[in-house]
């Protein structure tokens, strides 16, 4: 039988929307979660006076997740349905983990919006579907969830339905494209089959939407690009990078260079879930070996490529930004904190170029505007053209614990190295 085709998908949305529920449900339902590994949760979960959490155990490993009941790293699962190997990438929904978040979603080749029907739209829903929109997430579905908290009631499920219709066609997003579900991650309604609770709902279950998508094409023929995600030191192993084949592949035996630390080093060995392999393709989460690195010499947010072709450290660069939500202005001089792919920085704004629909240069930009603007980023940090290598150029500006804007980089002046 030949190999299924790989993709990730993430879930995203509010801190109690029930996403690690739906996904431990999901897990559960495609045999990825077993009964008896369920019941340890379940007894655990009521010790905790958690109860009705046991899914989501499943995906907060870490003990002080289970004691808050909070996602807060992102967990890597893996699952199959009839066509594909699913990796999902669970994003915490907590404010304060948004960079996470846009970590997780960057690797996304599909996402899930989970929202309550409880509660209906909250700040992060917006936030979440602005950056999986910007992070250039195409697939897309929307699970209208805690439909058991509500007894499956239509006119509440239409209303937050239309809710969500308006939220997201005013952010760009195709309606008629859409995929609206109304589920219950703990009852298990539509997730894996379809409910007799909701007769109104005609349409597919979330395992089969899952089966309607398209593995996106992968830049496998581009230069080596990964971003280094953490960095261990393992007895017998030496130091090992983890991290994610954005383009390109690796393999053993290769020269590679970190930049911007400029540290070069040979592949020794690389594994992923466990599994030694010749080589890391586009899209594979691997850890790896290189000789000749130390450990010091490497950090999460450094990017790894071939020594014949090195990643771009970037003096300036110029993008397209949208401001999404600023309470003031930002104008020439203003300094925010910028997410690219694993990496955060400073970066100060020197240029206002223009802004759209709107003649010769902007003093100021605000809420809602399009423009491009010049960076300067405040340390060495490798940034490339989203055109060239789109995971690594693409971002969003962090100011006052939110995401004031996010945006597409044109055009980079590389540092003289």
């Amino acid at each position: 039988m030949a190999a299924k085709e790989h993709m990730n998908i993430v879930f995203i949305g509010h801190v109690d929307a029930g996403k690690s529920t739906c996904v431990g449900r999901l897990l559960y339902e495609t045999g990825a979660l077993s009964e008896q590994v369920l019941r340890k949760y379940k007894e655990e979960a009521e010790k905790l006076g958690k109860a009705t959490f046991e899914f989501a155990y499943e995906m907060d490993t870490l003990k002080e997740e289970r004691e808050r009941g909070v996602t807060i790293d992102v967990s890597h699962k893996k699952f199959e349905t009839p066509k594909f190997e699913f990796t999902i990438i669970d994003a915490p929904g907590h404010r304060d983990f948004v960079k996470n978040m846009i970590t997780g979603a960057s690797q996304a080749d599909a996402a899930a919006l989970v929202v309550s029907a409880k509660d209906g739209v909250q700040p992060q829903t917006k936030e979440h579907a602005f950056l999986a929109k910007v992070l250039g997430i195409n697939q897309f579905i929307v699970l209208i969830n805690k439909m058991d908290a509500i007894n499956y009631d239509e006119a509440k499920y239409k209303e937050v339905k239309d809710e969500l219709e308006k939220l997201l066609k005013g952010m760009g997003y195709d309606i008629s494209k859409l995929i609206f579900i109304p589920t219950s991650g703990y009852k298990g309604d539509n997730i894996a089959k379809k409910s007799e609770n909701t007769p109104y709902y005609t349409g597919p279950t979330l395992l089969e939407v899952l089966d309607t998508f398209t593995v996106p094409p992968k830049p496998a023929d581009k230069p080596l690009r990964l971003p280094i995600q953490d960095v261990f030191t393992i007895t017998g192993h030496g130091t090992v990078p983890v991290g994610r084949v954005e383009t390109g592949n690796m393999k053993i035996n290769e020269k590679v260079v970190f930049m911007p630390s400029g540290a070069t080093g040979e592949v020794k060995k690389i594994e992923m879930h466990h599994q030694e392999m010749a080589e890391a393709n586009c899209g594979d989460n691997v850890g790896f070996n290189v000789k000749g690195v130390d450990k010091k010499d490497i950090r999460r947010g450094d990017v790894l490529g071939s020594s014949s072709n090195p990643p771009t450290v970037a003096d300036e660069f110029t993008a397209q930004v949208v401001v999404l939500n600023h309470p003031t202005a930002i104008s020439v001089g203003y300094t925010p904190v910028l997410h690219i792919h694993t990496a955060q920085f400073a970066a100060k704004i020197i240029e206002i170029v223009e802004k759209k629909g709107q003649e010769g240069k902007a003093d100021f930009i605000k809420t809602g505007d399009v423009a491009v603007v010049k960076f300067k980023p405040l340390k060495p940090i490798v940034i490339e053209k989203f055109a060239e290598f789109p995971p690594l150029g693409r971002f969003a500006i962090r100011d006052m614990g939110q995401t004031v804007a996010a945006g597409v980089v044109l055009d980079v002046v590389p540092k003289k190295m």
